[in-house]
């Protein structure tokens, strides 16, 4: 069988290696990305969602084999998300959600211009076989403990169907503002629940035999990520001190302290647990998790803190006390989940390799930490089976994309569905990104990933490309991304290299994986754009390189990849010869309201100013350089109007501008062919404003 795999990898090889054009878009598109991993309450198995090419399916694997099969039989590319996996407590069957949120005009995301129109609806598939059935409309499933019922959100509301029926569902709990975050107590007769109110929130715990809704020590700041006691008497939350100042993109280095509360339910009083200090950490950073507070064995805590300027694992007793450190060092804990004996923590970290992921376990009483994975790869999302034998996670690396494998035991990990990567995707044709430390503009250093043509020649000059990615609270890797929108980016980067390109990756201030000072940058975004000094240096660094042609460097990102690319271009024509600008923020006064619709600029006008100032509108003088933008006319994290009013100034001057629109469409594209189309009109126009420069420039093809 091996014999075979290697004769077979070995032709894929050789027909790229041959092939002059090495491979297609398409090729290098073609890989389904998983997510959403999700064990079992009972029974061993693991469930996943699988992305083929914009086809969304849910996947099981159950032991001793976990082979994964296909649950369900969607078929279409129609940008309909799958989400929200929830397993009965028989784990006879899951609980889904399809389809995407609604914005603010209550319209669900319908990228195919669907007449039909689009919902967002919960529904429930057996294991066993039969076709999905409609729960009703509404996300964010909470499957009861004892299995007979299902609650779940609807138009920010607290509904519920009863999973023995087929009746219809009935309101639950309606209050002011909006609910979110449900979650069950142990034995099922309560239901805790955040309730957002603007500028505060609380916890709430609704009493099913009562029908009755208590909130727990309620007051003016924001509370959220509640947790149960294991014998369910008792609810922790998290309180954020509230504020009426909007602080987004901008340094927050410090601010009011939070902290943990725990709350008795039987008379809705709780106390402080633990603050946090003061400076350093006193701002809440929280991890990819169910819930940001895990209630271990041994009544403690676990939660994240940045006391250190790193996000790490601490844990403190429930009844109070000082906060043990569980993940020491200089790296940043990410995805966390608890053993099924809620003994141990498994999380992932870029310990000592900052720029991949990989997997480790803590006793959450403490004790040294313990490697599950190694190497080049990257890995993440774990998910431990209810027998805890297994560990299911996500793993990629400089060639291989995203796939979902388990490792039972000392043994190796294996696929839990292997084969779903196309024959003839790439994976040997690609090359492998190297890590590179440069100099800014303004002297700090900032990393980021090289990768160099595949076909270079020694002595011969390359047009290049900086990639930038979007956030800014991101970190691009050395291989595959466990995000889709930069699993795609990275697609594209490789897909450039083989072109003929050499592509800079960087990781600009303002990002993570790097620690508190470098993600909470002075003066970066709306506060002065000294990002923008990363991008510069970015371009002078491939400017000196012998092998880039100094007049054909371009730029290319999404979102703040978008804003970033557009301040290049606005403010270092000169350098950068081409842009391609997706769904970027252009200004900042603008774009802050599309989170905040509350922010009035005028209640702060220099405040203002300063946010105009680092915004590309504020430069458009300056701009020379042509342009593509591509955008979404349903995009709920960059107003669209941000695209139209740049192009309306742009046109004004007489700077080349191109254009592409994907009508309905949202920020990260849900239609693959949206995917598609968009990355082949970035690479048309590069081609035709970088590879037709650089064929000016030398006088020959």
């Amino acid at each position: 069988m091996k014999q075979t795999l290697s004769v077979c990898s070995l032709t894929v090889w050789l027909s790229f290696a041959l092939n002059g054009q090495s491979f297609t878009l398409e090729q290098i598109m073609s890989a389904p990305f998983p997510s959403g991993l999700s064990a079992a309450p009972t029974g061993g198995k693991v469930a996943w969602v699988q992305n083929a090419q914009g086809v969304r399916n849910i996947w099981v694997a159950e032991p001793p084999e976990y082979r994964g099969r296909q649950l369900t039989h969607y078929t279409v590319d129609d940008g309909q998300d799958l989400s929200s996996l929830e397993w009965s407590p028989d784990a006879r069957f899951i609980v889904y959600v399809c389809g995407g949120a609604a914005n603010r005009q209550g319209e669900f995301p319908n990228p195919t211009s669907n007449p039909a129109g689009a919902e967002q609806a919960v529904w429930r598939i057996f294991l066993e076989g039969g076709q999905p059935v409609k729960i009703g409309q509404g996300n964010s499933p909470a499957i009861s403990p004892k299995g007979d019922a299902v609650a779940f959100l609807r138009r920010g509301q607290i509904y519920w169907a009863r999973l023995d029926t087929v009746k219809e569902p009935t309101s639950l709990v309606q209050t002011r503002g909006s609910s979110g975050s449900l979650r069950w107590s142990p034995d099922g007769s309560k239901l805790a629940f955040v309730s957002s109110r603007g500028e505060h929130s609380y916890i709430g715990v609704y009493d099913v035999a009562a029908k009755t809704v208590q909130f727990l020590e309620p007051s003016v700041d924001r509370d959220s990520n509640p947790v149960w006691s294991p014998e369910g008497k008792r609810v922790a939350f998290i309180r954020i001190p509230s504020t009426t100042r909007v602080g987004l993109f901008g340094p927050q280095r410090s601010g009011i302290p939070w902290s943990i509360i725990v709350a008795d339910v039987a008379t809705g009083r709780g106390r402080v647990i633990w603050r946090a200090q003061e400076g350093t950490g006193s701002v809440f950073r929280g991890v990819v998790a169910s819930n940001q507070l895990l209630w271990c064995a041994g009544d403690l805590l676990v939660f994240p803190w940045e006391r250190t300027g790193w996000t790490l694992l601490y844990a403190v007793p429930a009844n109070g006390g000082e906060a043990k450190l569980l993940t020491p060092g200089a790296f940043e804990v990410e995805y966390i989940t608890l053993t099924p004996d809620k003994r141990e923590v498994l999380y992932n970290s870029n310990q000592d390799d900052i720029d991949r992921r990989h997997l480790w376990r803590v006793n959450g009483a403490g004790g040294r930490p313990v490697q599950i994975t190694k190497g080049k790869g990257i890995e993440w999302d774990p998910a431990v089976t209810s027998d805890g034998k297994g560990v299911a996670f996500f793993r990629s690396d400089a060639r291989k994309p995203a796939h979902a494998v388990i490792l039972v035991g000392t043994g190796e990990a294996r696929e839990l569905a292997p084969g779903t990567i196309p024959r003839n995707f790439p994976s040997n044709a690609l090359v492998e990104p190297e890590q590179v430390i440069y100099t800014a503009a303004d002297g700090m250093t900032i990393p980021a990933q090289l990768f160099l043509p595949l076909r270079a020649r020694r002595g011969e000059k390359h047009p290049a490309v900086i990639f930038i990615h979007g956030g800014s609270r991101r970190q691009m890797l050395l291989g595959w991304h466990y995000f889709s929108y930069y699993h795609n980016a990275y697609a594209l980067n490789q897909y450039l290299a083989s072109q003929g390109y050499l592509v800079l990756s960087i990781n600009f201030r303002s990002g993570t994986g790097y620690g508190m000072e470098f993600r909470e940058a002075l003066q970066y975004g709306a506060t002065g754009a000294s990002e923008f000094n990363d991008v510069l240096g970015a371009g002078l660094y491939l400017k000196s390189r012998p092998d880039v042609d100094p007049n054909a460097i371009g730029l290319w990102g999404g979102s703040y990849g978008g804003y970033l690319t557009g301040m290049g271009l606005a403010r270092a024509s000169d350098l950068f010869a081409a842009g391609v600008d997706i769904h970027g923020v252009h200004d900042w006064n603008v774009g802050i309201r599309t989170f905040v619709p509350q922010f009035n600029p005028l209640e702060d006008p220099e405040r203002a100013r300063i946010a105009f100032q680092s915004s590309p509108m504020a430069w458009v003088d300056n701009w020379r350089s042509p342009v593509l933008v591509i955008h979404g006319d349903d995009d709920r994290n960059v107003s669209f109007t941000e695209t139209v009013a740049l192009v309306e100034k742009l046109r004004q001057r007489g700077v080349e501008v191109e254009q592409l629109v994907f009508p309905d469409e949202v920020h990260s594209f849900l239609v693959h062919a949206n995917w598609l189309k968009a990355f082949r009109a970035a690479i048309d126009f590069l081609d035709r404003t970088l590879k037709g420069k650089r064929t000016r420039a030398g006088g020959k093809e």
